[in-house]
């Protein structure tokens, strides 16, 4: 929603001040510079990015449209879920999560945390992280290098949506001169009417200034948008990261949790006693 709100402000910002300003709003509407700008610009993209970079772009894009992922309460779901697990594994031993690992969509503990449940790739990723653990296949120690390593693929692989919109944010003031230029070679190629020359040249003036709009009024405050939606989703599996490793190492289920706790940002983070007290109910129910 408030993607939304500052694209109408840039908008009504930039044209309600040319109005003000005496211009004529529909002079700036050219079909032909937005369609030169529009289509080298989608071109340039589909050309530099493979099919998966620009379908995770396409849900990026959607995500910020729709405010981003950050939701305490999916935060406290999954610290909660984590403690759960690691309580079973403290008192049945790791085995005993087997089934959970195997099977998450039928697994008694995976089912009551449906936030969790819908996040397939944090599923994953939580699913392959206690695997180790309870196939016995490292020793604890070497879990929490594990983790880091296939975190740190994973953010590269996000990144490549930021590095996309950044790349088409450069391109696109280049595009709008291309734009012009053309429109230039079509001014010159027309003196022999000069009542047209003008419209023409205003034409021509108005590609270079959508291309420098659009890369600047909305790529690039997009692509700072998507990095930070980015970055708080990741924040989920730094948790998991974070107290799985700390559990390897044989923490306490609660001192786990915590250290994941802690991982969030302060607007994110439950206290500590709350924590506490849903770890509690949890464990009653069970």
């Amino acid at each position: 929603m408030l993607l939304t709100v500052g694209i109408i402000i840039v908008f009504v910002s930039c044209i309600g001040g040319f109005a003000v300003a005496g211009g004529n709003p529909v002079s700036l509407i050219h079909a032909g510079e937005i369609m030169i700008i529009c289509g080298i610009g989608l071109g340039i993209l589909v050309v530099s990015s493979p099919k998966t970079v620009l379908v995770n772009l396409k849900n990026d894009i959607l995500k910020a449209f729709k405010g981003g992922i950050s939701d305490q309460a999916k935060f406290i779901d999954l610290l909660v879920l984590l403690y759960e697990l690691f309580m079973l594994g403290r008192r049945k031993g790791t085995p005993a999560l087997d089934e959970h690992v195997s099977d998450p969509t039928n697994s008694s503990i995976f089912t009551k945390y449906p936030s969790f449940l819908n996040d397939a790739g944090l599923v994953e990723f939580l699913c392959n992280s206690l695997r180790p653990i309870v196939d016995g296949r490292c020793k604890p120690g070497e879990i929490g290098g594990i983790l880091k390593s296939e975190l740190s693929s994973r953010e590269s692989e996000a990144s490549r949506s930021i590095k996309a919109i950044e790349m088409i944010s450069d391109a696109l003031p280049g595009v709008g001169i291309v734009a012009a230029v053309l429109g230039i070679i079509n001014t010159m190629s027309n003196l022999e009417d000069p009542e047209s020359v003008g419209y023409k040249v205003a034409a021509a003036l108005s590609g270079t200034f959508l291309g420098i709009f659009l890369a600047y009024g909305i790529g690039v405050p997009l692509g700072r948008l998507v990095s930070l939606n980015q970055g708080q989703e990741m924040l989920y599996y730094r948790i998991v990261e974070r107290s799985v490793s700390g559990f390897a190492t044989g923490l306490s289920p609660i001192m786990a949790v915590e250290i994941g706790r802690r991982s969030l940002d302060k607007q994110l983070q439950p206290t500590a006693d709350e924590l506490e007290e849903k770890c509690k109910d949890a464990a009653k129910g069970g």
